[in-house]
C-alpha cells in the first residue's frame, strides 16, 4: 500500500525560476549520481567483514590488512577521505610492457602493504601506530586488450552516452589506483610512495581526482551534494556473488569498477520544493526511505499507484529507472564519494562494482533518456578498471595474470 499521500502526476520544472536550459540537461545526469546511488550501498566482503557492512561506518581501530583474497578498498567500510590516480603505461614491445606491468603490481603491493602497517616512512607514523588505508588497483581495457592480459570476457571501455561532456584529460587510463584513508595527510604521503613507484616502471601519470564523504554515524548511509543518502540498497554477501565479484576460477574475487565524474548543479536542485526533489529521486530527502515505504530500507513498490492511476513513483523517478527489477534483478556495489574542485564544479565520484559492465550501460541509456535529474547533472569523465583480486600473503597483485 502506498504510503504517501495522493499525487498527480508530476511534471518537473527546469529546476528554479531563472534556471535555463542547460542546467536542465544536467538534471538527467543527476539522477544518476543520486539515483544509482540510493540503488546500491556498502557490500559485506569476502575473508574481511562476513555478513554486511555498512556504508559511512567508522574506521576500525588500528590498521586495516592489506593482504587478503579480496582488495581491502572494496571489503573494508568506506573511509572518509579518496584520492584516484590513473597512469598510462608508454608502449614499447609486447614483452617489455607486460614486464614492466609486472614490475609495477609488485612494487605497487609492497609499497601498499607497508603502507598499510607500521609503515617505513616517518611521515606515516601515528600516535597509534599506522594510518588507516584501504587501496585498490586496477587495470584499463586498451592495456588489457594490448598485452592480452587474462581479464574477463567482453571487459571493453563504455560506449558514449547521450549528453555527456567528457573530458580526455580526465578520465580512462592504463592502470588506475584509489587510495582510501581517514585523513588527507595520509593520502598525499601514500599518493607520492605510489607515484614514485610507478615512474620507476616506467608509468606517467595520466589524472588525479580527490573526494571525502560528510560526517556519517556509524551504520548510517552517507548523503550526497543533492542531501540524499547514496549507497541505500547495495547487495549483501550472496547477491554480490552473484552480480559483483567474478564466477569461480581467476576471476573470484575481481570486479569491474565504473567511475564517473558526475557534476552536479547543487545550487538549482537546492531551490526546487522538497516534494519535488523527492519526486525525482523516488525517495524522502529526509529518512531515505521510497515513496511508496516508511523506512529507508524498504523495497520501492514500483507498481503502487495513486487512486487516478499515476504512480506513487513516477515514471521519470531517478528509483524506478536504476532498479535490479529492470535488470532481471542485477545488482551494483556503489561506494561514491563527493568532490569539490570549485564553486561550480561539485559533484559525485561515481565508484560502482559489478561483474558485467553492460549493466551499467543498460541502466545509463535508461537514466539518458528519462531521467528527472538529468537537468542537474553533467557526466564529465569517465574510466573503467578491471580490479585485481587482492593479494595474500607472499603474493604480488596481478600474480594471476601471468598464469
Amino acid at each position: 500500500m502506498p504510503t504517501e499521500p495522493r499525487k498527480a502526476s508530476p511534471s518537473y520544472p527546469s529546476a528554479a525560476p531563472g534556471v535555463g536550459r542547460r542546467r536542465a540537461l544536467l538534471a538527467a545526469g543527476a539522477v544518476l549520481a543520486a539515483g544509482v546511488g540510493a540503488t546500491v550501498g556498502e557490500l559485506a566482503a569476502g575473508d574481511r567483514a562476513p555478513g554486511r557492512a555498512t556504508t559511512g561506518a567508522p574506521p576500525p581501530e588500528g590498521p586495516i590488512p592489506f593482504h587478503g583474497a579480496r582488495q581491502a578498498a572494496l571489503t573494508s567500510p568506506q573511509l572518509p577521505a579518496t584520492k584516484l590516480l590513473a597512469f598510462d603505461l608508454p608502449a614499447t614491445s609486447a614483452a617489455a610492457d607486460r614486464e614492466a606491468l609486472r614490475t609495477l603490481l609488485a612494487a605497487w603491493t609492497r609499497t601498499l602493504a607497508a603502507s598499510a602497517g607500521p609503515a617505513p616512512d616517518p611521515r606515516l607514523r601515528t600516535e597509534d601506530g599506522a594510518p588507516r588505508l584501504t587501496s585498490l588497483v586496477g587495470l584499463g581495457p586498451a592495456l588489457a586488450a594490448r598485452l592480452a592480459l587474462a581479464v574477463p570476457a567482453g571487459f571493453a571501455d563504455l560506449p558514449a552516452f547521450p549528453g555527456d561532456r567528457l573530458d580526455p584529460a580526465r578520465g580512462g587510463g592504463d592502470l588506475l589506483l584509489q587510495l582510501c584513508a581517514a585523513d588527507h595527510w595520509t593520502l598525499a604521503v601514500v599518493a607520492e610512495l605510489a607515484t614514485t613507484a610507478a615512474h620507476g616502471a616506467g608509468a606517467t601519470p595520466r589524472w588525479a581526482q580527490s573526494g571525502f564523504l560528510p560526517r556519517t554515524a556509524p551504520g548510517a548511509t552517507p548523503r550526497n551534494l543533492f542531501g540524499f543518502k547514496d549507497g541505500t540498497a547495495n547487495p549483501d554477501e550472496d547477491l554480490a556473488r552473484q552480480w559483483v565479484w567474478g564466477p569461480a576460477g581467476p576471476h573470484e574475487n575481481a570486479t569491474v569498477l565504473v567511475y564517473r565524474r558526475i557534476r552536479m548543479d547543487t545550487v538549482a536542485f537546492a531551490a526546487l520544493p522538497e516534494e519535488q526533489q523527492n519526486l525525482a529521486m523516488g525517495r524522502r530527502i529526509g529518512d531515505g526511505a521510497p515513496l511508496t515505504g516508511t523506512a529507508e530500507h524498504d523495497e520501492p513498490d514500483l507498481y503502487a499507484k495513486h487512486p487516478d492511476g499515476a504512480y506513487v513513483i513516477p515514471t521519470t523517478a531517478h528509483v524506478r529507472l536504476t532498479g535490479p527489477r529492470l535488470d532481471g534483478g542485477a545488482r551494483m556495489l556503489r561506494r561514491g564519494y563527493s568532490y569539490d574542485d570549485a564553486p561550480g564544479d561539485r559533484g559525485l565520484l561515481f565508484c560502482a562494482f559489478m561483474r558485467d559492465p553492460g549493466q551499467f550501460t543498460r541502466v545509463q541509456n535508461r537514466l539518458a533518456e528519462r531521467d528527472a535529474l538529468n537537468p542537474f547533472l553533467e557526466h564529465t569523465a569517465s574510466a573503467v578498471a578491471y580490479v585485481l583480486p587482492g593479494a595474500p600473503e607472499g603474493a604480488a597483485l596481478g600474480d594471476h595474470l601471468w598464469a
